[in-house]
C-alpha cells in the first residue's frame, strides 16, 4: 500500500541543524515584531521566499512602501518654549441665595443647623453663610507667545471676568499679565506681558492645513503643565453652534480641559489652530477637538491689539439657510446663497434696496456657500467698507452696491434650519384673514403643514412676493408657481418679533 505522504528521513546532524535554525527564525520573528519591522531572514537550509511576489499574478504590482510614521520630538523642542500655562483669579460671584431672596432657603429641614453659623465656624460644613461672597474663582487654560516683547494669544473663554492674570513659562517663570483685549464671537484674547523683549515666539500658519495632516497638540490639561499629544487634522469648517463665526478645525487628538488656548502645530511648526472646545459627553477626552484656525487668530488679534476690540462689517439683514426646496421655488438651478428673510430698517442693506426674498451669492469676488460664509464675509471686511454684492432675484443674478455699516456688540438672531421647517411634503392647515396677511388658526399635528413647521398664530405675509390677504391671494400664488414649473411657493412668514421663509409645497 502506498504512502502518498513520505518523508525523508534525517541524520542527527541534520536535525540538530534544523532545531538551531528554528530557534533562529523564532528569535528573528519576535525582534521584527517587537521593532515594528517586517524584513526576511535567510537561514541555513531555507530559501528566504516573499510572502508576496509581483511575479505570483499577472498584472499585480506590488504595495508601495508603508508610510513612515513621523517622530515629533524635534518639533516639540523647538516649539515649546512658547507655549504658556495661563492661571487666572476670576471676580467671585454671588451666592445662588441670599438675605434679598427671602431668607433662609433651608429654614426647618434638617439641613437649617449648617446655615446658621458664623462665616468660618468650624461647625458649617461651608465655611459661610448663603448670600456672602464666595472666593475668588480660580481658573487655568493655555496660551502662546506671538512676539518677543510678550503677546500671548488665548482664548476668551479662559479670560472672561479676570480680576488678575498669570503666565507660567515652560522654564517655570511666573508673569504677571494684562488683558489687551477680547472677542467673546471668535473665543479669542490677546494678553500682554511687560518688560520683556526676550521671549520666545511662534509664528501663525499662512496655509490652511490639509485633512490628514498630522498636527501636534500643546497645552495644560488639568494643570499639570506644558504637555504634548498628536493626531491629524480630520475635518475643516466646523459649525459646533458656538456663535455666528464658526469655522473650526475639527483635531483627532487627545486634547483635554485646561488646553483651552493652547497652539495646535503643523509639522513646519507653524500655529495652525488654537485649542478651544472638545467634544466630550464624560467630560473627558474622546480624541475630538475643535481649533480656531489660524486665519481667524491673523485677522482679529492685530484688531485686538490696536484697539482692544474687533469692528466688523454689517449688512443690516436676519437671513436664513437656501434648503432645497426654497431654491426650487425660485427657480434657482443650486441650493446656495444666503436668504434675506427681513431688511433691518435703516439698515445698508435696506437703503441698497435690498428686500426680503432676496438670495445673497456672491460678495464681491467671493462665492457665498450658506448663511454662515455670509455672515463670516461681511464681518471680516468691516465696516464702511464699499462692496457689490451678487443677489438672485425676480429669477435673474443682479449686482447691488452699498457701503456696510458697523456691528454693534448686541447678538443679533439669527434664523436656523429648523426656523425653516423638515418635511416640505405639503400643506394641512387652518387660515383666516387677519390684521395683516393671514393668520394661522390651527395646524393638524398629523398633516404636512406641522411637517413643514407652521404653528398656530403665524401669520403668512406674503407668497410668490405678492402681499396675501385671502385664501384666494395663497390659492392664486401657488397656481402662478406651478404654472412656472415651481414646486414651491416661497410665502413669508411673520412669528412672534421676527420673520422666516418657508417653501409651500404646490399642490396638485
Amino acid at each position: 500500500m502506498s504512502n502518498h505522504f513520505s518523508y525523508p528521513v534525517a541524520t542527527p546532524a541534520e536535525r540538530a541543524r534544523r532545531r538551531l535554525a528554528s530557534r533562529l527564525l523564532a528569535g528573528a520573528t519576535a525582534a521584527a515584531l517587537i521593532a515594528g519591522a517586517s524584513f526576511a531572514l535567510p537561514l541555513p537550509g531555507f530559501a528566504a521566499t516573499p510572502l508576496f511576489s509581483p511575479q505570483a499574478s499577472a498584472g499585480a504590482r506590488a504595495p508601495a512602501a508603508p508610510a513612515v510614521v513621523p517622530g515629533f520630538a524635534d518639533l516639540v523642542a523647538a516649539v515649546k518654549p512658547a507655549v504658556v500655562s495661563v492661571r487666572v483669579k476670576a471676580k467671585a460671584e454671588q451666592t445662588a441665595f441670599d438675605g434679598a431672596t427671602g431668607g433662609d432657603p433651608f429654614e426647618g429641614t434638617p439641613f437649617e443647623r449648617f446655615f446658621q453659623q458664623r462665616p468660618g465656624g468650624e461647625n458649617s460644613p461651608f465655611g459661610k453663610r448663603f448670600g456672602e461672597r464666595a472666593p475668588a474663582r480660580m481658573g487655568q487654560g493655555s496660551g502662546f507667545f506671538v512676539s518677543a516683547d510678550g503677546y500671548v494669544v488665548t482664548n476668551n473663554h479662559v479670560v472672561d471676568k479676570a480680576s488678575s492674570v498669570e503666565i507660567v513659562t515652560d522654564s517655570g517663570d511666573t508673569l504677571k499679565a494684562k488683558v489687551i483685549g477680547t472677542d467673546a464671537k471668535t473665543d479669542l484674547a490677546l494678553l500682554k506681558v511687560d518688560g520683556r523683549t526676550d521671549l520666545p515666539f511662534v509664528k501663525l500658519a499662512v496655509e490652511t492645513p490639509r485633512v490628514g495632516e498630522w498636527v501636534v497638540a500643546m497645552g495644560n490639561p488639568f494643570g499639570l503643565g506644558g504637555s504634548v499629544t498628536a493626531g491629524i487634522v480630520s475635518a475643516q469648517g466646523r459649525d459646533i453652534g458656538s456663535g455666528p463665526y464658526d469655522d473650526y478645525l475639527q483635531i483627532d487628538a487627545p486634547v483635554n480641559r485646561g488646553n483651552s488656548g493652547g497652539p495646535t502645530f503643523n509639522l513646519k511648526g507653524e500655529v495652525v489652530g488654537v485649542n478651544t472646545a472638545i467634544y466630550s459627553p464624560s467630560g473627558g477626552s474622546v480624541g475630538i477637538a475643535f481649533d480656531i484656525p489660524a486665519s481667524t487668530v491673523a485677522s482679529v488679534v492685530p484688531q485686538l491689539q490696536d484697539g482692544g476690540k474687533v469692528a466688523r462689517g454689517w449688512l443690516g439683514v436676519q437671513i436664513q439657510p437656501v434648503t432645497t426646496a426654497i431654491a426650487a421655488s425660485l427657480g434657482m438651478k443650486q441650493t446656495q446663497g444666503a436668504l434675506i428673510s427681513q431688511p433691518q430698517a435703516g439698515g445698508p442693506a435696506a437703503r441698497a434696496g435690498l428686500k426680503a426674498g432676496d438670495v445673497i451669492t456672491g460678495v464681491d469676488a467671493i462665492q457665498i456657500k450658506d448663511a454662515r460664509a455670509l455672515a463670516r464675509a461681511i464681518a471680516a471686511l468691516g465696516p464702511d467698507k464699499s462692496v457689490t454684492l451678487r443677489v438672485w432675484r425676480d429669477g435673474k443674478e443682479t449686482d447691488v452696491p452699498l457701503t456696510l455699516g458697523a456691528l454693534k456688540d448686541e447678538t443679533v438672531r439669527k434664523a436656523s434650519a429648523d426656523d425653516a421647517g423638515k418635511g416640505l411634503e405639503g400643506l394641512g392647515l387652518d387660515v383666516r384673514p387677519g390684521r395683516q396677511g393671514l393668520a394661522v388658526a390651527g395646524v393638524d399635528p398629523e398633516g404636512k403643514a406641522a411637517e413643514l413647521g407652521l404653528r398656530e398664530g403665524d401669520v403668512i405675509l406674503r407668497a410668490g412676493g405678492k402681499p396675501v390677504a385671502s385664501v384666494e391671494d395663497l390659492t392664486a400664488a401657488m397656481d402662478a408657481a406651478k404654472a412656472a414649473g415651481r414646486p414651491a411657493t416661497l410665502a413669508l412668514i411673520k412669528r412672534d418679533a421676527s420673520e422666516i421663509f418657508i417653501a409651500l409645497p404646490n399642490q396638485g
